[in-house]
């Protein structure tokens, strides 16, 4: 189902806009006239520079539709592809961090854990969520999962957006380093399949602490990086202003990654983004999902975590003198 409410148009996606408005208000005119020629030749060129926007889409625009606030949510992933969803809650010392979602599905007739960063979609939601970054309550609500998972032989799928891990005060006196190392350790040496799925923003070790996978996928229009453009320009440049040349250097999108090794699969999106038909979108991720566990089924326990170790020591570059 096609999302019914009116989409949010990016700042590069204004000519197309503008051009729409144009097609309207000529349709109207027509109808009275007759003459139709002049929407045809605007159709056409409105086909044409829609083509040439998303043909090129630059890495800072990859950005801007991986945060779009109309995008499908780790949620809506989760509750399209599964009929069954069983939401689990807590880290069994306390609390229960809302920008970590998990709980048991079934794909395929198989029951399947699965964990995601979620942010809200609006202020009330978005309190609840922290704007999609967890706290070290939320990756220690992750790891119990992960044990929960690996105790009953459940495969693990794992939904990231976030701009990563919350960095607040709180966070930092209650360890935030130490939870997301213990999920890097702990997902590391897990003997059920691990499928990590990038769809909006995948943010430094935030991100990292759920996609530690044997299968690494990516959303067309995700980025996944140690930084936020805006962060490493500020580092870099001392301004923000250089988010543009910071975002292409990082090398921050699904098309980088790939070549580069890093992921494994780029799951296509309908023109413009996921935002634009959600339920495509679900589809496209569910496909892949479940091509991914039929091969991953094959592999013995074992050789499920030493795939899952060397896929990672294969990544980078290095060169000796």
């Amino acid at each position: 189902m096609k999302t019914k409410q009116e989409i949010i148009p990016l700042d590069f996606e204004k000519p197309l806009i503008a051009l729409s408005k144009q097609i309207s208000e000529l349709e109207e005119k027509t109808l009275k006239n007759g003459d139709s020629k002049i929407v045809g030749d605007l159709k056409n060129q409105y086909e044409k520079v829609k083509g040439q926007i998303y043909k090129n889409l630059s890495p800072i625009e990859r950005i801007k539709i991986a945060r779009h606030p109309q995008r499908p949510y780790p949620l809506d992933y989760i509750q399209a592809i599964s009929q069954t969803w069983y939401e689990l809650h807590g880290d069994r010392t306390g609390k229960d961090d809302g920008a970590i979602v998990g709980g048991l599905i079934e794909i395929d007739g198989q029951t399947v854990m699965v964990i995601g960063t979620q942010k809200g979609r609006d202020i009330k939601e978005n309190q609840k969520r922290n704007f999609g970054m967890p706290s070290p309550e939320g990756y220690r609500k992750a790891l119990r999962f992960f044990y929960h998972a690996e105790k009953f032989n459940f495969p693990i799928v794992t939904f990231i957006d976030t701009p990563g891990a919350y960095p607040g005060l709180e966070a930092e006196a209650h360890n935030q380093s130490h939870a997301i190392a213990m999920n890097l350790r702990e997902l590391a040496g897990l003997t059920v399949p691990v499928i990590a799925v990038v769809t909006g923003e995948g943010g430094s070790g935030g991100a990292l602490a759920l996609s530690v996978a044997n299968r690494v996928l990516m959303l067309e229009n995700s980025v996944y990086s140690v930084i936020s453009a805006e962060g490493c320009a500020a580092i870099l440049w001392r301004t923000k202003d250089k988010a543009s040349e910071a975002a292409s250097a990082l090398k921050i999108t699904a098309q980088d990654l790939y070549e580069l090794g890093v992921i494994d699969e780029i799951i296509p999106e309908v023109e413009g983004g996921a935002h634009y038909d959600h339920k495509q979108a679900c589809e496209n991720v569910l496909n892949s999902i479940k091509n991914h566990l039929r091969e991953l089924k094959e592999l013995s326990p074992e050789e499920l975590k030493t795939d899952r170790q060397e896929k990672f020591r294969r990544m980078g570059a290095f060169s000796s003198i």
